[in-house]
């Protein structure tokens, strides 16, 4: 029996607004590419809003700031799905619909099986990864924590390490 799952947090600056034809080919990509992680080996869960992805959701104080979080079996089964998929085509063209951000867009960590993150713990995590770098609490593909001794914490255990 799995004990952890990874989760995972991506997020983007759109170019334009949503409704812009500037990104229209993405927004129009979104349910196929979801799709596509719902069918990957390792997938286990992806936050979704009643429309079916995660673009109502902005826990950012900015309203072209997509968010995209879910969870999987590993860091591997993750990184297949990201980079050996055909998500791989969007991902190369991300500059097209997506500024480029100086800080990591991407956070991975370690959650109790069975967790779904919450926004709140998503952003926790980016930012510390941003402010301290990778570690067991919050990681990147690059560097790559095991569960054991990640401290991975639920809704209740969830705090920040100093």
């Amino acid at each position: 029996m799995t004990t952890y799952h990874l989760a995972q947090l991506n997020v983007g600056r759109l170019v334009a607004a949503e409704d812009s034809p500037v990104v229209a080919e993405f927004m129009d990509a979104l349910d196929e590419v979801n799709a596509l992680a719902e069918r990957s080996p390792g997938f286990v869960w992806r936050f979704q809003t009643e429309d079916g992805n995660a673009v109502a959701e902005r826990p950012f104080d900015d309203d072209r700031m997509l968010v995209n979080y879910s969870t999987w079996d590993s860091v591997d089964a993750l990184a297949d799905y990201v980079y050996r998929s055909v998500h791989v085509e969007f991902l190369k063209r991300r500059r097209e619909w997506f500024e480029h951000l100086r800080d990591a867009v991407t956070v991975l960590w370690w959650v109790p099986a069975g967790h779904r993150p919450t926004s709140a713990e998503c952003v926790k995590r980016l930012e510390h990864l941003r402010a301290h770098g990778a570690t067991p609490y919050a990681f990147t593909f690059r560097q790559r924590f095991d569960p054991a001794g990640s401290g991975a914490a639920g809704p209740d255990r969830d705090s920040c390490p100093a």
